[in-house]
C-alpha cells in the first residue's frame, strides 16, 4: 500500500481514473481541480487497486476525493508529499481529514463543515417566486463579480481576489443565472460546474441581503439545476454549511438528499 504522486493530470487520470467514474459524486471537489492542479496523488492497495486521491490545487492545500482513513494516515508521514512540511488546510470527507490532521501531529481547527447533497427528483418550489429566470450575459460580469464577493464573505472567508475572470469563464459558458424579479431587477444567481464525470455541481448561490425571504434562491436554484441537467449531468450535485439550516432545508425541499459531510482543518503554528 502505497501513495503515488504526478504533475500530469492525463497520468493521473491514466491511473485514477476507474475510481474517479466509479465515485463521481464523492470526488467532486477534486474533479474540478484536476487540470489546475500542481500535484495529484493516488493510493493503492496491495493488489494494485486505486482506493484513494488527492489534488494540491495551492502549495499547502491538499484536497482529499474517494480516501480512507488508513490512507490519509499514511500521507501523514511519507516523505514523497511535500505539503506535509508546508500545511495551511486540508479539505475533504470528514473521516479521513481529522485522521490526517490528528496523525501530522500540529494543532488545528475545523474552520469549516459541510453537507454533500445528491439530487433525487427535483421539486420546483410551487408557488414559484415572482419573476423569471435568464442565462447571464456579459453585461452582468461587474455585478456577478461583486455579488461573488459577497458571497464568499457570507460563508465566513476573506474576499482574495477579482472575481472578474472566473464570473466572466462561468457566463461566456452559459452556466451563470440570474432570477429577476418582476420589474427586471437581478434578485438571486447561482451556477453549475462543468460536467465532469457525468456530474455538475451547484455553487454560487447567493442572493442579497435586502432580497431574502421571498424564494428567490429556490427559483434560481431550480433553474439552474435543469440546466445542469440539460448540460448532460446525469447527477447534480451541490455542498451546504451545516451552520446555515436555512440553506440545508430549501435544497432538501428542491430535492436534495445528503451524501456525506466534508471539513476544512486549518493548521495553526508550531
Amino acid at each position: 500500500m502505497t501513495w503515488h504522486f504526478t504533475d500530469d493530470p492525463a497520468v493521473f487520470r491514466a491511473a485514477a481514473g476507474a475510481l474517479l467514474a466509479a465515485e463521481p459524486a464523492r470526488n467532486t471537489g477534486l474533479l474540478t481541480l484536476v487540470d489546475t492542479a500542481g500535484r495529484l496523488g493516488w493510493w493503492t492497495e496491495p493488489d494494485g487497486r486505486v482506493t484513494g486521491v488527492l489534488v494540491v490545487a495551492a502549495p499547502g492545500e491538499p484536497t482529499f476525493g474517494t480516501v480512507t482513513p488508513e490512507a490519509a494516515r499514511a500521507l501523514a508521514s511519507s516523505p514523497d508529499f511535500p505539503e506535509n512540511g508546508r500545511l495551511a488546510v486540508v479539505r475533504g470527507e470528514t473521516a479521513p481529514v481529522e485522521a490526517f490532521a490528528e496523525a501530522i501531529g500540529r494543532p488545528w481547527t475545523a474552520t469549516f463543515r459541510m453537507r454533500l447533497f445528491r439530487l433525487g427528483t427535483l421539486t420546483p418550489p410551487d408557488p414559484a417566486p415572482a419573476g423569471r429566470a435568464r442565462v447571464a450575459t456579459t453585461a452582468d460580469v461587474p455585478l456577478a463579480a461583486a455579488w461573488a464577493r459577497e458571497f464568499v464573505r457570507d460563508i465566513g472567508e476573506e474576499p482574495g481576489e477579482d472575481y472578474t475572470g472566473p464570473v466572466t469563464e462561468r457566463i461566456s459558458d452559459g452556466r451563470l443565472l440570474f432570477w429577476d424579479a418582476d420589474d427586471g431587477r437581478p434578485v438571486s444567481m447561482a451556477c453549475f460546474s462543468p460536467v465532469a464525470e457525468g456530474q455538475s455541481r451547484v455553487h454560487l448561490v447567493y442572493t442579497p441581503p435586502a432580497a431574502r425571504g421571498r424564494g428567490y434562491a429556490a427559483g434560481v436554484t431550480a433553474a439552474v439545476t435543469r440546466a445542469a441537467r440539460d448540460a448532460g449531468a446525469v447527477q447534480v450535485l451541490l455542498f451546504t454549511d451545516l451552520a446555515n439550516p436555512t440553506s440545508n432545508a430549501l435544497y432538501r425541499r428542491l430535492g436534495y438528499r445528503p451524501v456525506n459531510d466534508h471539513l476544512t482543518a486549518a493548521f495553526t503554528a508550531r
